[in-house]
Order: structure tokens, then sequence, then C-alpha cells
């Protein structure tokens, strides 16, 4: 049995610090073994964003595979967004990310993110074709017999959530994962937890969506996702936030 914790957008800046501590404190007791944070740890990419986010995800006592979502962006800084996007979320993840290794199973990253499109909301989610290219190269390029579990910011279609992802090219990547039969696609942005079966021209696929961790609350409280992998499928608990005492 192999048990992997799901979490998203815990928007430090914005952060729930008590939602923050009860899940090191699960991370703690329970020993996963590695953890999926898919993306929109800061709310403004502001230096000090990062700076919580890199002390909290190396505080974590379980290896932490992170996504990069729309929010870690620099979003005062333009010039810093289009020559230099990923800057402050590369140097979290070299300082904080650490490898997860689950048996029999890999997370393969997609990123969903992109610094602008053509359309005024530059925040929705947009599988490049490069992306997808590299997502499906390592996929095909697995052990025989391990199977993938697909990792990325924005739901690749509508996941029935208040919030809304609509990723442009996410249909088409949906089609071409299940043709590789992956186990799942996990992503955040929404934050409300979600699980469904989405049937493509290839076969149903799975996607799972963790809620958030931080004040920007929708339709939940705070949450997140415990996987369960056996030889047999993958189970979910979806574990959300008690009321304080």
């Amino acid at each position: 049995m192999t048990r992997l914790f799901h979490v998203s957008d815990p928007h430090f800046g914005m952060e729930d610090r008590r939602a923050l501590a009860w899940f090191a404190e699960a991370v703690a007791r329970e020993r996963p073994c590695g953890i999926a944070l898919t993306g929109d740890l800061t709310m403004r990419a502001r230096a000090r964003e990062y700076a919580a986010a890199r002390a909290w995800i190396a505080a974590l006592a379980a290896p932490t595979a992170i996504d990069v979502g729309n929010h870690d962006l620099p979003y005062f800084n333009l010039i810093e967004r289009f020559t230099a996007p990923y800057r402050r979320y590369l140097g979290l993840e070299g300082a904080a990310e650490r490898p997860v290794t689950l048996p029999g199973v890999a997370l393969v990253s997609m990123p969903t993110t992109a610094r602008a499109q053509w359309r005024l909301n530059w925040s929705k989610g947009h599988v490049a074709p490069r992306n997808l290219a590299r997502a499906l190269a390592t996929i095909d390029a697995l052990p025989t017999g391990t199977r993938a579990i697909v990792t990325c910011h924005h739901p690749l279609v509508e996941a029935g959530t208040r919030g809304k992802a609509l990723t442009r090219g996410g249909a088409h990547a949906l089609d071409e994962l299940a043709r590789r039969n992956v186990l799942a696609v996990l992503s955040g942005h929404v934050h409300d937890p979600f699980d469904l079966l989405h049937e493509t021209a290839n076969g149903p696929i799975r996607m799972i969506g963790a809620g958030t961790l931080s004040l920007r609350l929708r339709s939940t409280p705070p949450s997140y996702n415990v996987l369960t992998i056996e030889d047999d499928g993958l189970a979910l608990d979806v574990r959300m936030l008690p009321e304080p005492a």
C-alpha cells in the first residue's frame, strides 16, 4: 500500500495558519510516502510569501513535489513576468522540493500556467503543446508496469465546482493521457475538492482536485486529499478542517 497526500493552494500571503498546522501535524503523524502540492503556493509571488512557503514545505516530514500555479508568477512586476516568470518559483523548488518516490507509481508534472495568453484572464489554464509532449514522453519512458499520476495546477476540463478552470488544450491532453492508462490527474486552483471520471475518445480518465489551505474559501472548508494506491486501484479520502472546539 502506498499513501500520497495531495494538497493545493496554500496561498501564502493569505494562508490559513490553523489549516497549515493541521496538515503538517497529519504529515508528521502518518508519514505518507510523499506529498503532491499542485500550485498557488503564494498570493502575489512576493519574496516574503515565497520565503514563508519555503520554510513550511522544508519542515514537512515527507518528500514533496511542487507544481507552479498562476498565483506563483510575478503579479506586479510585468518585466519579470515576461523575462523570468519562474525565477522565484524555481528558487523555492530548488530549496524545498524533495523527490517523491512511490513504488510502482511515478508523479509526472504537466504545467498549465502561462505568463500571458490571447485572452484577458491570464489566470486560466493552458496546456502548451510542448508541456503536453514533455509529459507524454516522460510517461512513455517509464519502466514497464509503472503507473503514472499526472500533476498540474488547473483542472483540465470543468469539474462542476464553483471555481472555473477553462483550460485551453485540456480536453486534448486528457485524450492523450487516457490513451496511456494514467492512474489519475491531480490538480488544484478551484479551491474545492472533487473526484470525477471524465470520458474521452480513448476511454475514461480520473480527475482529482484538492481544496485549499488558505483563507480564500469557496464552497468548502480548508482541506487536503489522501490517496491510497494499491494493486487494484486508487482510493481517495478528502479530509476537511474541523471547526475549532
